[in-house]
């Protein structure tokens, strides 16, 4: 897997102070996507352990809230192997730390059923998830008083909730 960029302080992508990283590689090519130059799965630098090294520590300061995964397109099949241990290794370590995740790919039509973006490890990876914000960028939809998303299709969903319940569950911001 490749990444784009790892923002250490983005305030953009999430509740609070967050590390994000943007991996590379994106089929769903949203018309006037912010970053169409992530749709390459070889832009940027490659992901390698010394990488995960350095997110991890850029997660462990109090005042960083957790860790969002976006792109490019997290769900890529691809992606999502090499995003697993990330995950694991961010719950393993920095248990009260939170995970968000960005996708084009709408849960319950293209996660949980079979489909081009369903692998062996996506419930694995949807798991280890705490919010998810689903659903491809819809120009016609653009609204910038949405917060965390860019078009009114776009859904924030508390990934544990809705896996409990089997029904999609809005995330509601507890502040």
């Amino acid at each position: 897997m490749y990444y784009g960029a790892i923002k250490r302080l983005d305030v953009a992508n999430g509740i609070g102070v967050r590390v994000s990283l943007f991996v590379s590689g994106c089929t769903n090519h949203c018309e006037h996507c912010f970053q169409p130059e992530t749709w390459d799965f070889c832009y940027g630098q490659p992901y390698t352990m010394a990488v995960e090294a350095q997110i991890i520590e850029a997660l462990r300061p109090s005042y960083v809230r957790g860790l969002t995964i976006l792109g490019g397109e997290p769900f890529e099949p691809e992606n999502q192997r090499s995003l697993l241990p990330l995950l694991k290794n961010v719950r393993r370590t920095l248990p009260n730390k939170d995970i968000w995740c960005y996708t084009g790919f709408r849960l319950e039509d293209e996660l949980l059923t079979s489909g081009y973006a369903r692998c062996e490890v996506t419930d694995d990876m949807l798991a280890l998830i705490d919010v998810l914000v689903d659903g491809r960028y819809v120009e016609a939809l653009k609204d910038a008083s949405l917060a965390f998303r860019g078009s009114s299709n776009q859904r924030i969903l508390d990934v544990p909730a809705t896996l409990r319940e089997g029904r999609a569950i809005l995330w509601q911001d507890p502040t």
